[in-house]
Parts: structure tokens; sequence; C-alpha cells
């Protein structure tokens, strides 16, 4: 644009950004049959949820979803996924997938080849059927009958997408890129003691309400818990109210508040 005048260059580049602005929202009509009966974005008032509309329209715009093993991918399925794999980076923005550029989605769950080093140094080749995965700087995967029928108080996609923002700063290990201000010695110790103690719990054979694979590991633990913080805010208040606290912070989101209105209302 060499020569051009500067207020005919700013002109251009707004009407381009309105352009793709226009080209990423999602139709109303879509976005209402995508997002129907997903209890996670209960806490959104109606400002949240067109600020959660546009996200997931540049998501879209962004990343490529692709479906695999005869999957087709129609609009309300896409809007679908979108819809909550934003939900984590509402309040964060887009920047924090900006490492990864695809989503790939089988029928149902997939079989996946890892090799682990036990402590003689010897290589054992283990197959497992998943029903998601999220590679460093790769793909997220998942299987879309997980998302259509989901276990109750669980969320594949919230889960998965959770593991993406623990690698932020390397591999997933439960401890993502903390926001200025919050203390990492308090999200260590706090998620410890939690990890410790449904470890425990499970060692005794005590039931829990949270999802016990999160025993797993510490990378699991947050990825379970980051399910459990927008799908059931209530039982992670009640059960582990300083980790409900540190994901509070690191969100930036308060899911409980929706129980508190309901309580507050009733009264």
């Amino acid at each position: 644009m060499l020569g051009q005048h500067p207020r005919l260059v700013l002109g251009l580049s707004r009407r381009w950004a309105a352009a793709r602005l226009r080209r990423s929202r999602i139709p109303f009509g879509i976005w209402h049959q995508a997002t129907a009966g997903l209890g996670a974005l209960g806490h959104l008032d109606a400002v949240g949820r067109a600020r959660l509309r546009a996200l997931a329209g540049r998501f879209l715009r962004d990343k490529a979803l692709t479906g695999v093993g005869g999957l087709r991918l129609d609009e309300v399925m896409r809007v679908h996924i979108a819809a909550q794999a934003c939900l984590p980076v509402l309040e964060l923005g887009l920047g924090w997938y900006d490492d990864w550029y695809e989503v790939v989605v089988y029928p149902d769950s997939f079989l996946v080849e890892h090799e682990e080093v036990d402590e003689a140094g010897v290589v054992h080749r283990r197959r497992r059927s998943l029903a998601g995965e999220a590679w460093g700087r790769g793909p997220l995967v998942l299987a879309w009958a997980e998302i259509e029928n989901p276990p109750h108080g669980g969320n594949v996609i919230l889960h998965e997408c959770a593991h993406k923002l623990d690698m932020r700063n390397g591999v997933a290990n439960g401890f993502p890129p903390l926001h200025r201000g919050m203390s990492r010695e308090a999200w260590t110790r706090t998620f410890s003691e939690a990890f410790d103690h449904m470890r425990y719990r499970l060692a005794h054979h005590h039931a829990t309400p949270i999802d016990p694979y999160g025993a797993e590991s510490p990378a699991e633990f947050f990825a379970v818990l980051s399910e459990t913080f927008f799908e059931a805010p209530e039982v992670l208040v009640a059960e582990c109210p300083a980790v409900y606290g540190q994901l509070k912070l690191f969100y930036r989101q308060d899911p409980a508040r929706r129980t508190r209105r309901v309580h507050h209302g009733n009264g």
C-alpha cells in the first residue's frame, strides 16, 4: 500500500477486520441448538454467553475441526465443541491456545499406543482405549460419543483443554502458568494436600464425589478438578474449597455463583 493515504489504509484495515468478524459470527439458531442443555455454561449471564459465542466463532475460524473414522461434523457439532473448548479461556483469551491448531474427532473411543520405561530401563508398549487426548503442540483428540453422552459430572472437552493449558509451560504436571499476583506456594500446597487426600481416601476404599481418575497423577488431578470446577462447582466447593479458590483465580470465573444465586432466590 505504498503511497496510499494513512486514513485510507486505516479504513481498509477496519473494513477487513469487520469482514473477518462477520465471517466468524455464529448464527443465533445454531448457537442455541448447540449449547442447549450445557450445564457448564450455567453461571454465565447474557453478556457472558454473547462473549463466549464471539470467542467460539473465532475458535472455529482459527482452528481446523476434523472428523475421522467416518465421522462427519456438521455445524451444530462444531459449535458444540467450540463453545465448551472456549469456556476455560473465556476470561484468559484465545492466545492460551495459540500453540495448537486442530481438533480431531473420532466417532467413539480410539486406541493409542504409548511407550513407558520402567525403573530397570525396560521399554513397555501399552495400548489403551481413550475418549480424549491432548498432544503437546499437537492436536486435541476427542471421541464424539463421549461428548454426546458424557458421564455424570464429566466433560472430556474441558478435561483435555485443561491439559492444553497445563502444557503452556512444558509437560502437563498440574502446574499451568499462573497469573501475576497468584502464589506458586499456595497453588502447590493446596493441590498437593488435596491430591494426597484423594489418594488416601481411595487407598482406604472411601467414596469420593470427584472422579477418582484424578488420583492417577497431578496432571490428571488438575484436569479432573477443572471439569468439576465448571460442571459441578458446588461439589468442588464442598470437597476442596481451597482448590476451588485457586481455580477461581486461575480461570477468573466463579461457576459456583449459580448455586449461590439459586439459594439466595429460594431464601
